[in-house]
């Protein structure tokens, strides 16, 4: 599986909602080139839960085809019905991703053993590696460490993304699970510290913004070379914050309009960025010198 700094790419859009491609390319063109090591196409970070499953297949084949082999692509296809979840990731191989991203199911609340019998059909389903993807912030559903482990030895599954930001079960898993298992910090203010416990790397919000940064940060930490890890993720801290001051995208999607990558658009319910924020995130992006020294 891939190691280092994984991309949760935001979908770009017009300010009318519709999908901007021309900027979906650029984006991956510049993620290529600031060396980040792998992109998830159309997970939380990307607008998954407003896109219709026509847009979502097509965001997917169209970064596949726009990666051009150059950086895998992870195909977010988690849904809360299972044959729903099936059908995607089934669609996600046959368009040429190389892994899928699966959310536990939101908002019915399976039991554990709902989560293993859920995770156990896709994977016998798709001929595809699958990354859980842990989130209870957002879900409402917790997958706990005993279920990972139970769910590590059906084949197929790959790795775990892990977005509690809670480091001591970030240990525990590290510490039970094998080597060939893929664990990914999916929390980027705890990221740096998952990494260098033995974690393979961060499917991350901040590298949308600061992908060169992130990245050079994810090496420092696998190679174990904790002053440096640390000495980056301090530069990135503030950064981390602001991209979370309202509910995610909304400030990564803010954040790269102002910086030119991209049009402000964002489909409702969610919102642009309010007044309020956008002079502590516009601050943070000029001190790490990615707006223009006229736009800071």
């Amino acid at each position: 599986m891939v190691s280092g700094s994984v991309v949760a790419l935001v979908t770009p859009m017009h300010p009318s909602g519709s999908i901007d491609w021309e900027s979906l390319q650029r984006l991956i063109d510049w993620h290529v080139a600031e060396g980040t090591a792998g992109i998830v196409s159309v997970g939380t970070t990307g607008e998954s839960s407003t896109l219709d499953v026509d847009e979502h297949c097509e965001v997917v084949r169209r970064t596949v085809t726009g990666a051009a082999g150059r950086i895998p692509v992870i195909a977010g296809t988690g849904a809360n019905s299972t044959r729903e979840a099936i059908e995607l990731s089934e669609a996600a191989r046959e368009l040429g991703a190389d892994a899928c991203l699966l959310v536990t199911p939101y908002y019915n609340k399976p039991t554990q053993e709902g989560l293993y019998r859920h995770y156990r059909a896709i994977a016998e389903a798709v001929d595809i590696p699958q990354i859980l993807y842990n989130v209870p912030s957002r879900t409402a559903c917790d997958l706990l460490p005993e279920t990972v482990y139970r769910l590590a030895k059906v084949p197929g599954i790959a790795g775990l993304k892990e977005a509690t930001g809670n480091l001591d079960r970030a240990r525990e898993l590290i510490a039970h699970l094998p080597r060939s298992f893929a664990l990914y910090s999916g929390d980027d203010a705890t990221a740096a510290e998952f990494m260098l416990a033995g974690g393979q790397g961060t499917i991350s919000v901040t590298a949308n913004v600061a992908p060169g940064r992130f990245a050079a940060l994810c090496r420092a930490a696998i190679a174990g070379d904790a002053a440096l890890a640390r000495a980056l993720d301090a530069d990135l801290a503030e950064l981390h914050r602001v991209l979370f001051l309202e509910s995610n995208p909304i400030p990564a999607k803010w954040a790269l309009a102002e910086m030119g990558m991209m049009e402000h658009g964002i489909r409702l319910p969610l919102t642009p960025l309010s007044a309020t924020h956008q002079p502590r995130l516009r601050r943070a992006l000029a001190d790490l010198g990615l707006l223009a020294p006229c736009e800071a």
